[in-house]
């Protein structure tokens, strides 16, 4: 089940970015991360459709990303 993502969440994968911008490795790899967060987000207010299509952006970008590995 999935569900709003907590800040410790929210806070770890802030770490890994900032992590990942300091090696400068591409920051494509936690795009589904990304998403993944933005999704259960967007579903715990189900009334939002800015954060929906947000979500949906975030996921879209996530596979674009993939596609072109």
């Amino acid at each position: 089940m999935s569900h709003k993502p907590s800040i410790a969440e929210i806070g770890a994968f802030i770490g890994r970015l900032k992590a990942n911008a300091e090696r400068g490795a591409n920051p494509g790899p936690l795009l589904a991360d990304k998403a993944d967060l933005l999704e259960r987000i967007a579903k715990a207010n189900p009334g939002d459709r800015d954060a929906a299509e947000v979500a949906g952006d975030a996921r879209a970008a996530a596979r674009a990303q993939r596609v072109n590995r």
